[in-house]
This record gives C-alpha cells, structure tokens and sequence, in this order.
C-alpha cells in the first residue's frame, strides 16, 4: 500500500486509471475524466501534483493536490470545479488515506485539506484527534419525483402569480417564449460562444470574470461540454445546454452536466438589457423543470453553488457542504482550533431600549 506521486500535467497518462476508479465509485458526472482533464489542462500550475493510491497493484484512490501555504496542501479546488478532485473506492478509510497521503506529499506538511465535500457523495466525518471538519455552503436541490402540476402547485404564491403574470403580458405583446435544448457535441463551441456574449454584456465583463470563447474559462466549457456530450449513450454522462428565447433574441442560458441520477446546471446567465419587468431566468427554469419532470430521466436538479433567496422559491431542500482537515498531529488541530476563535471577530454589541 503506497502512494505513487507524480506531476499533475501527466493527468492525461493516467486518465485511464481516474475512469476506472470513477465508474467504481459515486458516478458524479463532476469527478468524471471528461470534466477533471480539462481543469488541470487550462487551470493547473506548476506544482499541481496527481497522487494515486495503490494496494496490491490495485488503484484505490486518486487526486489532484496543490500547495496552498506553507506546510498546508489541499485537493486542486478552481472556481468551476463544485466538488475537490478527489476519488476512492467505496469503503477505505478516508481519514486514514489522508494522513498516509501528508506522510508521502513533498515537503513534511502539516495539515492536508479535502475540500468543498458533498455529504450525499461521501458521509461528514466525525471530528477526531488529528480531523475536524468545517461548514462550506448550503446548496440546494430539487427533487425530480411526481408530477410538475404537483411540484408547481408547492411553490410560493407569489413565484407562480408573478410568472403567470409575465406570461399573459408576453403573449399581449405578441412575444413568444423558446427554449430549446441541445447535447449533440456539434453545438456545444457555440453554446459557449453564445453563453459568453450573454455573460460579457453583464456585470461580470467590468470584473474581468465573464466566460468568453477565447480565455480559459471558454476554452474549458467547450472542452468539457464537447467531451462529456461526445460520449457513448451506455455511460450515461453527457452535457447538455438550454437557451430560452424572447422571439428571436436569446435572453438566458443554462450550461449543464448529467449523469445517471441527476442533471447540475454549471453556470446561468442571462441578457441584462432585458427590462426589468421580466424574468428571463426564472421564466427558462420554469419551463425546463417541468421537461425535466416530463422526462423522467433524472431524480435530482442541482444547483451546486451558494444557497441564494431564488432557490429558495424553488425548493426547501437544502444540504451543508463541508471541507475536512487532517492534521499531522493531535497538537496542531487543538493549535489551529485555537488560533480561529481567538482570530474570530467579536459580536457586535446591541443595545436595548
């Protein structure tokens, strides 16, 4: 039983050994080869490593590992990638995977972060001497069981009036509403290249994130979305892109990957020159929820990201994410704990009338 440790721009020679692993595994479609490739290719750095954990010639875990501060190091965690990049085989001993693993990392590390964790994918572990788990986000979740009427029937009054609303005053005004759904690999360069011109016109083009065809973050979704919408049907992990159309004008998209139990939407944008009296995003999940529903195929949507007051209109299911740190030893979890109350801010005072 040992690690082997190698430079993580090797990925792509052991990508062989990550499907194998992954299909043994929870089958996310966001830990499959297809959607962690790409993010080593365009936002890996120098050293990034692939460690891959074998017992008697069997692979039982790999990951991909980057240097955060000194004596510290974490599973590589871009803003795209919702989970850490780590795989094991069901039923080994994460802790214990962990801490053999800072005995191997270069350096002598102290302290090893799995990071941004889904507890439906891998249980929250018990705080213990040398592990202590933290919260990260709340994210939601709507389950895809029963019938839409039955599901819209749950939601708030004033969501399903409001969207009622904008719907008798579109077809007043002679707008026709659209969405269409694509996963062939053929349309995903445009997907993108369309989902970039909605997210440059915004708010994020002034902060230099938006997505755009040409940076990395463009180059990554079309590679992962081409990728995972190229394969065979029998793998049951795909991609898939919606657009919803006011007319002819594109007002929203939704960026997406599935697998064999659920469909995740990566990214939403839509087209903020839209007057404020629509909902353009809104009115896309109503319609795409309920084809979700029609269809069948999947019993989860997730959202993945921070829980935000619109999730909420669509679902009360919501689940706590965590990062869990294994330290070498007991005195530096007892340190560390120590050293974030003392450095917590102190509540603000309130006073009584």
């Amino acid at each position: 039983m040992s690690w082997t440790i190698v430079p993580a721009r090797d990925f792509a020679r052991h990508g062989a050994e990550w499907a194998s692993l992954h299909a043994r595994g929870p089958a996310t479609s966001l830990l499959a080869l297809d959607f962690v490739a790409p993010l080593v290719e365009q936002f890996g750095r120098e050293h990034d490593l692939l460690v891959i954990w074998r017992q008697e010639g069997s692979v039982g875990a790999m990951a991909v590992v980057r240097p955060t501060r000194r004596g510290a190091w974490a599973t590589f965690q871009p803003a795209q990638a919702p989970l850490g990049l780590w795989l094991q085989q069901p039923g080994l001993d994460t802790e214990a995977l962990a801490r053999s693993l800072l005995g191997a990392l270069p350096g002598f590390p102290l302290v090893f972060a799995l990071t941004q964790v889904d507890p439906m994918l891998m249980p929250r572990p018990a705080d213990g001497p040398c592990t202590r788990s933290l919260d990260y986000i709340d994210t939601a979740r709507v389950t895809l069981a029963g019938s839409f009427d039955d599901y819209w029937a749950g939601r708030g009054k004033n969501l399903r009036g409001n969207l009622k609303k904008q719907r008798a005053r579109l077809e007043r005004e002679g707008i026709a509403t659209r969405l269409q759904i694509d996963r062939e690999p053929a349309a995903m360069a445009q997907a993108v290249i369309d989902y970039g011109r909605l997210e440059s016109s915004g708010w994020k083009a002034g902060q230099g994130t938006a997505v755009h065809a040409g940076n990395a973050q463009g180059r990554y979704y079309r590679a992962m979305l081409e990728a995972l919408a190229s394969r065979n049907a029998a793998s049951r992990i795909s991609s898939s892109v919606y657009r919803y159309y006011f007319n002819e004008q594109l007002v929203a998209m939704d960026l997406c990957v599935e697998d064999a139990d659920s469909i995740v939407v990566l990214k939403t944008s839509y087209d903020e020159s839209v007057p404020g009296n629509w909902s353009p995003t809104l009115l896309m999940r109503e319609e795409a929820c309920r084809a979700l529903f029609d269809a069948g195929r999947f019993a989860r949507l997730e959202f993945y990201g921070r829980v935000m007051e619109w999730h909420l209109r669509w679902t009360d299911e919501v689940r706590t994410m965590y990062h869990v740190n294994y330290y070498r030893w007991p005195g530096l979890r007892r340190l560390h704990t120590l050293l974030e109350t003392r450095n917590r801010p102190a509540p603000t005072p309130t006073t009584s009338l």
